[in-house]
């Protein structure tokens, strides 16, 4: 029993500790691969060989190629709808967004964008992963408008939570395209966290005359 007086979730079963060792087992050995060779040029087969396991064992647990290279793909994409769901009583959207960006830059979150330079520079490197990329953002800023509609009551049709999602969406795009920016460049994470920070404020900053009391809890 926990110090709340909750008890305790069951550790996962024997069965399902090994598929989480295998499913992360795979995912090291693909990056590995991905960074040494690139994307592109690396198979599927080839990362089957090297975790020594099937070639349907891989499909089994990453459906496509992509998802081998962005494991963090659904917490992504609904990073920005978590921040509004979760934020605090008179909080707003904006408010929460803002508040959630500065932690995740702060903590260096690779959902952010922190991903180091060699991996940022594989996904510049590939057109496959950019254009997943680019889905991505598109399911994030999709998965906010459907948020924002629930947070502000909008009726069905109504263009408000999307466009504002647009908005805060483009932000995030942004300084997402920033992060990987200044990585490539060289620069380490602290540096990084600092001006993106910086920079973020200034452009949350400009959403404010629209969105400064929008959505507020």
């Amino acid at each position: 029993m926990t110090t709340d007086g909750a008890v305790p979730p069951p550790p996962p079963g024997l069965r399902e500790s090994k598929k989480q060792e295998t499913r992360q087992l795979i995912s090291d050995v693909a990056t590995g691969l991905f960074l040494a060779q690139g994307f592109e040029r690396t198979t599927v087969a080839e990362i089957a060989a090297a975790a020594r396991v099937a070639k349907k064992t891989v499909t089994n647990y990453f459906p496509h190629k992509e998802d081998l290279a962005l494991d963090h793909q659904d917490a992504f994409a609904a990073s920005l709808a978590d921040a509004v769901t979760s934020r605090q009583a008179g909080e707003s959207a904006l408010s929460a967004l803002r508040r959630a960006f500065a932690a995740a830059a702060t903590d260096a979150d690779p959902v952010a964008g922190f991903s180091g330079p060699e991996f940022a520079r594989m996904i510049v490197e590939s057109p496959t992963l950019s254009a997943r990329l680019r889905d991505l953002h598109d399911r994030r800023e999709a998965a906010l408008a459907d948020a924002l509609a629930d947070a502000t009551g909008a009726p069905p049709g109504d263009l408000t939570p999307r466009i504002a999602a647009a908005l805060l969406g483009a932000v995030h795009r942004t300084l997402f395209r920033r992060i990987q920016e200044l990585t490539l460049a060289g620069q380490d994470n602290a540096r990084i966290s600092a001006t993106v920070i910086t920079e973020a404020d200034n452009a949350f900053s400009l959403l404010e005359p629209a969105l400064a009391a929008y959505a507020t809890a």
